[in-house]
């Protein structure tokens, strides 16, 4: 958080003005001089001055590497004066979202910053005349007495607006927002949806009523429309969907697309269809668009179109009461700060969505992570209907309406997960029943995002977590509440709810205790002079810890390179569970009978809760039968779950491992992963269990109860491409496209199900022979960070700007942006990058797509979620190869689910390839050049580029020639 300034009225026409760089910085002072400064002499111009105006303080500080110092933050004015509004971390962000002219460079931004605040000033004053002034006025008047250094100003400006002063509200209930937040009510279940078919014809009338009569046509989306009508054909069978796979090249506007035969079929049956996607961003992208099927009526929009996320990305108005009190009872505490914008975004939200919804990404990065991840449910702590704020719940109010929207907008993770909690538990596992249509968008992250849900990790940190959940806090200071007083007016008095309850949490005491980490560390100590001999093995009376300790020695002992390297930080390290030693099997047996004595009591727990909603129906009021069913919700997901699923992981270490060559289907393997500031001797183990092929679980309890399936992606298929390195774009593929569709439909399960799936294929509309360059540098140093930063440099300045560098290892990107960051700035050119910059990558995407000539580091998420059309993006440099990582994973589906060796890897690179080659053209007017900074790329994965496309191999030199000859100039 930046430090609070002095309580004065801002002039907003006196003070000084910084506009920080990488090392420099551009500087109004008070007498109207704009001075350039290197980032050493700017702390001596500000001294004896006030303190300054900036965007974004603690970023303008870290680019200067200047200790944070007071200032007025704009983006804190921003956020009072304009909560849930979007607008990129800037000085030309903050313009464009207040509808002044953009500044042109450093310079002018500087200049601007006083009409920037007066403009927000102005918004303030008008908000005085709002129904709500009496609570803003309250809220500016508690962050005021916390410290606010716009506090002053902003009542100030209240006041010239017509304000009262005091207000009709008390400062100190300001804050308390869940006293007028709306309540939900419950309505009657909907009806199961009719079959009802939609026909390709009404899917293309759909469409062009969605897009007007004044829209650009466009042939493939039109075809792309009727294709997917097919996804919502009746099922003729049950347990065997409707699949079809729909790929739709880069541009074809198929997120409208599907829309059109989607919402024709809700309509008509009054049903739900659920669009998943894989990010968070292209999520509230999608909602967006489909809101534009009810363009025409805002408040119906609103109650058609849901979007739905995981509990623990919401604002938990219990943990916000929490943090209130706690800062009303701190009164030099500057919290009020942070929580009065927080109230003020939530009375504003849409959805109350604190983690990559409506709140800016750069909240976080100005008032710190406890404002976002402190104020969510985290850690499955919700206590459901006991929770004094239940009906205004944000989630809540999601769920609800969510039942009855024509289209709920979710992700990948939320639908599996919810898919196997029904398939585990019945209705008494999810809070909705389960959808019989889906549309998954970015179909090609399915079998990832089923590898992520269907995965198992016992590790000392989930254990650990399951323990506080359970017991508490263990006396530590938290407000962790523990299952006892989470369930106490459930169980108090009845003796057969108590007895479970003491057992389960009497049997938690075998997950590791507080202080665990410590613990496990082993201790080092000097022997016959080799300071790495270890010291005498701690004796570990805790089942999970003396397992985990036990694991951690197996893993250094069967991985190469286990000495001085391995202390290397970030690093990880696998080895395979089996042969299993003697020594872990005990331990594992031992442990698999502590866990099974905390999950036996937990489901008698649940069955004699659920049974109370049978014997007591009569005596029962509905919120205590709310509470009894989300308690026995709650139990199944977050405690009984994990618990069964440690235990059959631990069970499956007494079985043999398969023969060679057999395929298994499971793969147990052991991980030592070093976080930031360890070594892998001092790393955390976990104990990992993958299917083989996590498609199939997807495809028995999500996929098969469904009735139709719409897979859609821009790069569903690999195609294998030609066998040297420049064209033949005419060549004949036959056998690649049925290989391309097969590989495609393995990756995605539908080879699990009873028919086949439907295909459909819609090409891109761009000419990238025109409006694209491919270029693979072969003059580059393999493996040299000073080389390579030179490359991104040259690249980068002959484009001017807008380029997007993709790496495949975090270490490489940030010692390349240590030294490319300067270089860049000597040549006008700003520098963010993922992993350094502490911003969420949305964020970083807003500021890269309107900082239009800025450049953009980032990994694997960049790579397959960056959308900016237009000049902003006119580059893109992948620094190699993107290879899959060779761990034991990998190695297992390679032999088993590829069937051909290194095929399988080729596959996996081109799609790789082609993703991040589909950054670069979003529209018809684009114009790119993409570079490829590894000289052993092989022809055969030239395939990943569309046809037609040359692919050159050139000197750095030369590639830096043709980008400046074929980009057009600014």
């Amino acid at each position: 958080m930046t430090p609070p300034s002095p309580p004065d009225v801002v002039a907003t026409t006196t003070e000084p003005c910084l506009v920080a760089g990488w090392r420099r910085a551009s500087l109004l002072s008070g007498d109207g001089e704009v001075l350039d400064l290197a980032a050493g002499a700017v702390e001596a111009a500000l001294a004896g001055e006030k303190p300054p105006l900036l965007v974004h303080g603690p970023a303008s500080w870290r680019r200067l590497g200047l200790p944070p110092r007071p200032a007025y933050d704009l983006l804190e004015l921003f956020a009072f004066a304009c909560p849930a509004v979007a607008a990129a971390p800037t000085p030309r962000g903050l313009a464009l979202a207040l509808d002044l002219a953009p500044p042109r460079d450093r310079e002018s931004a500087a200049m601007m910053l006083h009409d920037i605040a007066a403009r927000l000033l102005d918004r303030v004053r008008d908000l005085a005349a709002t129904p709500n002034a009496p609570e803003i006025t309250a809220i500016a008047q508690r962050m005021a007495q916390a410290g606010w250094g716009w506090g002053a100003a902003v009542l100030a400006a209240l006041r010239e607006g017509g304000a009262a002063i005091p207000g009709r509200m008390d400062p100190a209930d300001a804050l308390r927002i869940w006293r007028r937040l709306p309540k939900w009510e419950e309505t009657a279940p909907r009806s199961p949806p009719a079959t009802h078919p939609v026909g390709p014809a009404e899917a293309r009338t759909r469409l062009a009523g969605l897009l007007g009569a004044a829209a650009e046509s466009r042939a493939g989306q039109s075809d792309y429309a009727h294709a997917a009508a097919a996804a919502f054909a009746p099922r003729a069978v049950r347990g065997d969907p409707v699949v079809l796979l729909a790929e739709a090249g880069t541009g074809t506007g198929k997120t409208l697309g599907y829309l059109a035969p989607a919402s024709l079929w809700a309509e008509r049956n009054q049903g739900t269809v659920w669009i998943s996607t894989y990010t968070r961003h292209l999520q509230r992208q999608i909602e967006a668009e489909s809101r534009r099927v009810y363009a025409d009526h805002a408040r119906a929009a609103r109650a058609r179109v849901v979007l739905r996320k995981g509990r623990e990305n919401y604002l938990c108005l219990l943990n916000m009461e929490d943090a209130v009190n706690a800062a009303a009872n701190a009164p030099a505490s500057t919290a009020a700060i942070g929580l009065g914008l927080i109230a003020r975004w939530a009375r504003a939200s849409a959805d109350g969505d604190i983690l990559g919804g409506d709140l800016p990404g750069w909240f976080v990065e100005l008032f710190g992570r406890g404002y976002t991840a402190g104020l969510a449910d985290r850690r499955g702590e919700c206590i459901h209907g006991a929770c004094p704020h239940y009906q205004t719940c944000f989630v809540e109010h999601s769920i609800r309406r969510a039942r009855h929207a024509d289209l709920v907008v979710a992700n990948h993770a939320l639908v599996m997960v919810q898919a196997a909690m029904h398939g585990r538990f019945g209705t008494a596992g999810d809070e909705d029943a389960l959808p019989t249509r889906y549309v998954f968008d970015e179909g090609h992250h399915l079998f990832d995002a089923a590898d992520s849900a269907f995965a198992v990790t016992f590790s000392g940190a989930e254990a650990a977590e399951l323990r506080r959940w359970l017991l508490g806090a263990e006396g530590a200071r938290s407000r962790a509440r523990g299952l006892r007083r989470r369930l106490d007016e459930l169980v108090a008095g009845h003796e057969g709810l108590e007895g479970p309850l003491d057992a389960a949490l009497q049997a938690a005491r075998a997950l590791p205790a507080p202080g665990w980490a410590l613990r496990l560390s082993p201790a080092r100590a000097t022997v016959d002079g080799d300071e790495d001999a270890p010291a005498d093995e701690p004796v570990l009376d805790n089942p999970s810890e003396a397992l985990l300790h036990r694991l951690r020695v197996q893993v250094l002992a069967r991985i190469r390179g286990a000495g001085a390297s391995s202390r290397e930080p970030g690093r990880q390290a696998e080895c395979d569970i089996h042969p299993v030693p003697d020594e872990v099997a005990a331990m594992a047996a031992r442990l698999e009978r502590a866990l099974d004595r905390i999950a036996a009591p937990l489901n008698t727990l649940v069955e004699r809760l659920l049974a109370r909603l049978e014997d007591e129906g009569e005596d029962l009021d509905t919120p205590t039968r709310l509470r009894i069913e989300a308690a026995a919700r709650t139990l199944l997901r977050r405690a009984i779950g994990p618990l069964e699923a440690w235990s059959g992981m631990l069970r499956d270490l007494g079985d043999p491992p398969p023969e060679p060559g057999m395929m298994p289907v499971h793969v147990l393997f052991l991980r030592l992963e070093a976080r930031e500031g360890q070594t892998l001797e001092t790393g955390e183990v976990g104990l990992h269990r993958h299917w083989l092929d996590p498609t199939v679980p997807f495809a028995a309890t999500l996929a098969a109860p469904a009735h139709g399936l719409l897979v859609t992606s821009a790069t569903l298929r690999d195609e294998t491409g030609p066998a040297e390195d420049v064209t033949r774009a005419d060549a004949p593929r036959l056998d690649a496209a049925e290989e391309g569709w097969r590989a495609a439909e393995a990756h995605v399960g539908a080879n699990h199900l009873p028919s086949p799936a439907l295909r459909a294929s819609v090409a891109s509309p761009f000419d990238y022979a025109r409006q694209t360059r491919t270029f693979v540098v072969t003059d580059v140093a393999h493996g040299e960070t000073g080389a390579l930063a030179g490359a991104f440099r040259t690249l980068f300045t002959a484009s001017g700007g807008g380029g997007l560098g993709l790496f495949t290892a975090i270490s490489r990107l940030r010692a390349v942006h240590a030294r490319l960051a300067p270089a860049l700035e000597a040549e006008g050119i700003g520098l963010y990058a993922q992993h350094v910059d502490a911003m969420d990558n949305a964020t970083l995407v807003d500021i890269f797509r309107t900082e239009t000539d800025s450049c953009l580091l980032g990994t694997d998420a960049m790579r397959d979620g960056v959308d900016v059309p237009g000049r902003a993006l006119r580059l893109v440099v992948f620094e190699r190869v993107p290879w899959p990582r060779p761990d034991i994973l990998h190695r297992e589906r390679r032999i088993h689910l590829a069937g051909e060796g290194a095929a399988y890897d080729d596959r996996i690179a081109r799609l790789r390839l082609r993703q991040a080659f589909g950054r670069l053209i979003r529209s018809a007017g684009d114009r790119g050049v993409f570079v490829l900074l590894d000289r052993r790329m092989p022809s055969r994965l030239l395939g990943a580029f569309p046809r037609g496309v040359a692919v050159e191999r050139v000197g750095l030199a030369q590639a830096a020639a043709a980008i400046r000859d074929f980009l057009p100039p600014a």
